[in-house]
């Protein structure tokens, strides 16, 4: 079958792939010894190499997570930066076994890529980083004026909408690379930058002057972010999903990576089954079956990765809110393990 272009969803035309029945991505994975992760250029907090030379931020403790199911090793990973237009391309081609960038998951590319999506692991809304001398209090504010955007993003479709359904004009300046953008906004050439909001507290921490810039309470959209696979491989898929779910287990019921050797103890019959002590869980999907004790023991929880590398632990400082648990007011909710 022919590859043909379709006009995806978010104003581009991508390739309709078609994918064979089965990639055997755990197998490929063993023999090799890491998995290939696909993440951000460089995004504060969520992918980018720090001083040590090493990649950091909560995309990469996901790649790390995933790593330890299947090796116990958070180090068996290799990371591929993706610009936009690069990152669906890479995954369907194989030269990725997982897309764990900022990714918003979307009908069209669940439904004409050939990908499919494990999970949401941050639950995000597009939002404007204005400079505070303007002082806005909403999106409204910028009618008539010019907002930096990068292409190849739902950003795009989702600026336009806002405006367009309310009666406002305005004039995008679009860039391939949000480097592009954001040196164009910081320069002065936008009276906004816009991007998802986690994208935006990230840009403004790495500005020459964080104060002159805020971030508008206001999201013009929703945006699900998570890992994406292809969809030619339920096994892998099946590891992936699971993986993001014992992290939101962990949290729940209490086991981080400082206590997780003491909670493999417990009579709780929901931990026990979490931490491969009762079951045969992990042969399900190809793996040990104190996959996730390996998981939690090497990376924590869900909860510790968010605050340590976004939460209230880094400098960005970003609040849960929806990304809480179901208990503390946040949708986050996994499936037992049973």
């Amino acid at each position: 079958m022919k590859n043909r272009m379709i006009a995806a969803g978010f104003g581009l035309c991508l390739p309709m792939v078609a994918i064979p029945a089965s990639a055997q991505t755990l197998n490929d994975v063993q023999g090799r010894g890491y998995v290939q992760c696909g993440v951000h250029t460089g995004l504060f907090g969520f992918a980018e190499i720090g001083d040590d030379g090493e990649w950091h931020g909560f995309d990469v403790d996901y790649c790390r997570a995933i790593a330890s199911a299947i090796f116990n090793d958070a180090d068996a990973v290799r990371f591929t930066p993706l610009n936009a237009t690069e990152r669906f391309t890479a995954l369907q081609s194989g030269e990725i076994d997982v897309l764990i960038r900022i990714t918003t998951w979307t009908m069209t590319r669940d439904a004409s890529l050939g990908l499919i999506f494990a999970g949401v692991n941050y639950y995000d809304g597009q939002s404007f980083l204005v400079p505070t001398e303007l002082e806005l209090t909403d999106a409204a504010g910028l009618d008539g004026g010019t907002v930096c955007v990068q292409t190849g993003t739902t950003t795009e479709l989702n600026l336009a909408d806002y405006f367009n359904s309310r009666g406002l004009t305005f004039e995008a300046v679009a860039f391939a690379e949000r480097a592009e953008a954001v040196s164009a906004f910081e320069a002065g050439r936008c009276d906004a930058f816009t991007a998802d909001a986690s994208n935006l507290y990230s840009t403004r921490m790495t500005m020459v002057d964080p104060d002159a810039y805020v971030v508008l309470d206001e999201r013009i959209s929703k945006e699900p972010l998570g890992p994406a696979v292809r969809q030619d491989d339920i096994q892998w898929f099946n590891i992936v999903k699971w993986v993001h779910f014992a992290l939101l287990n962990a949290e729940e019921f209490g086991i981080t990576q400082a206590n997780v050797a003491e909670m493999a103890e417990s009579t709780n019959p929901e931990i026990m089954r979490l931490l491969g002590r009762d079951g045969t869980f992990g042969e399900m999907v190809g793996l040990s079956n104190d996959w996730a004790y390996n998981v939690i023991a090497n990376v924590g929880n869900y909860g510790e990765i968010f605050d340590r590398n976004i939460g209230a632990g880094s400098p960005l400082g970003i609040e849960r809110g929806l990304n809480a648990l179901w208990t503390d007011g946040g949708i986050h909710y996994a499936p037992p393990v049973r």
